[in-house]
């Protein structure tokens, strides 16, 4: 009956090592990552919002961003609304 009971406990932490391994260590990897994006965001770069907005970086302030979306409009994001830097092909 201990047997059993060890067992499954060696199961259940293989488990759980495995699901650490590849669920949350990446996930942790891809978060740091674009953190250091907003951290390293500077004026002139091009930006597309988590909403699907495009846009240039005009300023960037303590916790917010202000994207030129056109000649005349300018939105203000919160940072974390940032979703990555669009590359010119």
């Amino acid at each position: 009956m201990e047997n059993q009971w060890l067992t499954l406990l060696i199961y259940f932490g293989v488990f759980i090592g495995i699901f650490y391994v590849f669920i949350i260590m990446p996930r942790k990897k891809q978060e740091k990552q674009h953190n250091n994006f907003l951290d390293e965001m500077k004026r002139g770069m091009k930006v597309v919002t988590i909403g699907g907005i495009r846009g240039e970086v005009v300023r960037v302030k303590d916790d917010t961003v202000i994207l030129k979306v056109s000649d005349n409009n300018e939105i203000e994001f919160i940072k974390k609304a940032i979703a990555h830097e669009v590359k010119d092909d």
